[in-house]
């Protein structure tokens, strides 16, 4: 019987240990997702990253406010903002609407009440990262389905508003014209000020972004290559991506 009782309390005993051990690896294994450096886009008016998700509630209701159906919330695999709301420009782009609604739903201030219209919304910069493929840079026109993953977008949303159905007009009628979308969509008062379509002296045409650009992700949206040409960096400044060239 006390052999009985001693091998019983091995067994409890490195099976308990076997467990732990089980869960520290995972933790280990887990860890990059869990407290990996965030960078997602952050709706406007996001606090530094570390203010953000300690103010952040994870309510939803900047998501549920937002006309364009731009704001997600992270799910567990995405980093240890889970539940957190985040923009995927690769999908949907922030309108930057001039009331800015997102702000004023934030009941905490982790979206940052002092962002009352889009020219104070800084979300990141726009950098044309793949030069080789933008179609402005090719000299290719815009192609024939080019705007279906929007269509496709819209397809799949309730309660689609007037704001997306206005926005998917300016699509209409493109196919075959020389690509300026990025440009062309720029949703600032002043578009010019933030990003432009320029024929260098040596006759290379491409998007330039200028100090007015505000991340908002929709260049990197409407581009119409496979993967964007264009793409926007979270929480970098015009100053710091684009010093060397100042």
């Amino acid at each position: 019987m006390a052999k009985i009782e001693t091998q019983r309390r091995e067994f409890l005993k490195y099976s308990t240990l076997g467990v732990l051990g089980l869960v520290l690896a995972g933790g280990v294994g887990l860890s990059p997702y869990l407290v990996a450096d965030e960078t997602r886009l952050r709706p406007p008016g996001a606090l530094a990253e570390d203010d953000f998700l300690g103010l952040c509630i994870k309510c939803g209701q900047c998501l549920q406010v937002c006309p364009y159906h731009a704001i997600e919330l992270a799910d567990w695999g995405k980093g240890h903002g889970m539940g957190t709301p985040y923009i995927d420009a690769n999908i949907r782009g922030c309108w930057a609407c001039e009331a800015v609604p997102c702000v004023l739903a934030c009941p905490t201030g982790a979206l940052n009440h002092s962002c009352e219209k889009a020219e104070d919304i800084h979300m990141g910069i726009a950098v044309l990262t793949s030069p080789r493929t933008c179609l402005a840079v090719k000299r290719e026109p815009i192609p024939a389905g080019y705007n279906d993953k929007m269509k496709e977008f819209i397809k799949n949303t309730n309660n689609v508003t007037e704001y997306e159905r206005e926005m998917l007009e300016k699509f209409d009628n493109r196919e075959g014209d020389a690509c300026t979308l990025c440009a062309d969509m720029c949703p600032m008062v002043n578009p010019l000020s933030a990003i432009a379509i320029v024929t260098s002296s040596v006759g290379i045409t491409k998007p330039v972004i200028y100090d007015a650009c505000t991340g908002c992700g929709v260049c990197q949206e409407v581009c119409p290559t496979s993967t964007p040409s264009i793409i926007i960096k979270p929480r970098v400044t015009y100053t710091e991506q684009y010093k060397g060239e100042l």
